[in-house]
């Protein structure tokens, strides 16, 4: 069993899209991290993150049924969970964050649970960069270690989040984020700055248009497959990366050939999270259907052509 540490927000969502809107569901990143890593056979998801008292212990079971490990959740007494609150708008791609209460997020201290320290495989979701760094020391050297990060921690913490980067393999961002970061407008030259920064990989998210793969001189493009309806947006890129670390974990291959194919892993699972609200889909879908989804995308980019 290979196991695989994830780090990140555990929240309460109330999201409105065109197509309705929920009451307080479970959301966050690491819950849509782990349900995507935990689709991967012989893969062990830990999930190390903090809610409150008023976290229901459904939520926790509903986890744990789904073969995630929940020793690593700390449940603080009188806490309030974190909560966020967005409404999109009608092309899907923005949205109007309505509330943000970080509640027990904002002291969040992580212990990573004992028997889950030689981890392999480390998946840092998005949170402060010293938080992220805390949980790599904590670490008994592991294989690989991915973080993810956002434009709020390269406004107010970009010392901070560069000293981190230095002891991570692999970033996954968005295309404005990796602008920002490097400075560089191209997307392959931003790429090439990332990587004097520490990661020899970056992964750079286009939402619907797909995800970008560089290491050195190497490139690879994984497409997102086009979908007749888009319902809800949210945890997308969070599946994204569990179905890429969850792909990586499970074969032990950590190489760029490899993660060729864990980035489309990733895609095909993030392409099923739309479709319904929440965690929603991620928690009904069954093998088959991941299977008969990689084959579009397989479909989608198979061609033959003349070479004169």
């Amino acid at each position: 069993m290979s196991k695989l540490v994830i780090v990140g927000s555990c929240a309460f969502d109330a999201i409105e899209t065109p197509f309705g809107k929920t009451d307080k569901i479970i959301g966050g990143a690491s819950p849509y991290i782990g349900l995507a890593a935990s689709h991967f056979k012989n893969v062990s998801p830990a999930i190390v993150t903090v809610v409150g008292e008023d976290f229901p212990q459904e939520y926790l079971d509903f986890l744990s049924e789904r073969g995630i490990n929940t020793e690593g959740i700390e449940i603080v007494k009188g806490g309030k969970t974190f909560f966020w609150s967005g409404k999109y708008h009608n092309d899907m791609n923005s949205r109007d964050t309505l509330a943000t209460e970080l509640n027990v997020l904002a002291d969040f201290s992580p212990v990573v649970p004992t028997n889950y320290k030689d981890a392999e495989i480390v998946m840092l979701g998005n949170l402060q960069p010293s938080v992220q760094l805390n949980v790599i020391e904590q670490m008994n050297n592991p294989k690989l270690v991915i973080l993810d990060t956002m434009n709020f921690w390269m406004d107010i913490a970009l010392e901070e989040l560069k000293t981190t980067l230095k002891k991570v393999n692999v970033i996954t961002i968005n295309d404005e984020e990796a602008r920002q970061l490097s400075g560089e407008y191209s997307l392959v030259t931003a790429a090439q700055k990332i990587h004097e920064m520490g990661p020899q990989y970056v992964v750079i998210k286009k939402g619907e248009h797909g995800a970008l793969l560089f290491h050195n001189d190497e490139m690879f493009y994984a497409p997102a497959l086009p979908l007749a309806e888009v319902f809800d947006p949210t945890g997308a890129g969070d599946t994204f990366a569990g179905g890429f670390a969850g792909f990586l974990a499970k074969s032990g291959n950590i190489s760029f050939e490899n993660m060729k194919n864990a980035l489309i892993y990733g895609s095909c699972l993030a392409s099923f999270t739309v479709e319904k609200f929440g965690t929603e889909r991620l928690a009904e879908l069954t093998g088959d259907q991941v299977k008969q989804r990689l084959h579009q995308f397989k479909q989608l980019t198979q061609f033959d052509i003349e070479l004169n």
